[in-house]
C-alpha cells in the first residue's frame, strides 16, 4: 500500500480510521510522517494500538470513538490532513459516507491523498467535487484505491498556484 504514496509520507498529517492493529498509521509514523490520529470504535483495540506505539517508540493521538463523532471534533478543531488511510469493514458501506464526511468538514487538505482498502469485488466509486479515483491495485482478494482531493474552495484561485 505505501508503494503508491511513498514520497507523499514524509511530514504528512495522517488520519487512520477503523484503524485496527495500527500497523497502517505505524508504518506511516516509521516512513516520516509528522503525526497520525488513529480511530478505532473498539476499546481493545485502540489499547493495542497504544501498546504497539509504546513499544516502538511513537507519539500519536488514539481516538476510541465512532468514527463520525471524532471527524466532528477534529472539524471543530479546524484539523486537517493531507493523508487518509481508511480500512472499515469491506461490506459496511462506510466508504462514501466517510469520505463525504471528511470533504464537507474540510478535514482534507488540498491535494489530500486517501487509500482506501477494499474487497477486489467491489469497485469504488464516489462521485464528489474535487475527488479523482485512481486506478485499484489489486493484492489477492484485496485491493487498495487511492482517491485525490483537490479542494474545490481553491479552483480558480490564482494565488493558490
Amino acid at each position: 500500500m505505501f508503494g503508491m504514496v511513498q514520497f507523499d509520507v514524509e511530514n504528512a498529517s495522517v488520519l487512520d480510521l477503523f484503524a485496527g492493529s495500527g500497523g497502517l498509521g505505524l508504518e506511516a509514523l516509521s516512513r516520516g510522517a509528522k503525526s497520525v490520529v488513529f480511530c478505532d470504535s473498539d476499546r481493545s483495540v485502540c489499547r493495542l494500538v497504544e501498546s504497539n506505539l509504546s513499544d516502538l517508540g511513537f507519539q500519536a493521538e488514539v481516538h476510541c470513538s465512532d468514527c463520525f463523532a471524532l471527524l466532528a471534533r477534529l472539524a471543530a478543531e479546524k484539523r486537517r490532513f493531507s493523508l487518509v488511510l481508511l480500512d472499515p469493514p469491506y461490506e459496511s458501506g462506510l466508504y462514501e459516507p466517510v469520505i463525504r464526511d471528511l470533504a464537507n468538514k474540510k478535514l482534507l487538505a488540498d491535494g489530500c491523498l486517501i487509500l482506501a482498502e477494499h474487497n477486489v469485488r467491489n469497485r469504488l466509486e464516489i462521485d464528489l467535487p474535487g475527488l479523482r479515483t485512481g486506478k485499484p491495485h489489486r493484492y489477492g482478494d484485496v485491493a487498495v484505491t487511492k482517491f485525490v482531493y483537490d479542494d474545490p474552495e481553491l479552483w480558480g484561485n490564482e494565488e493558490s498556484l
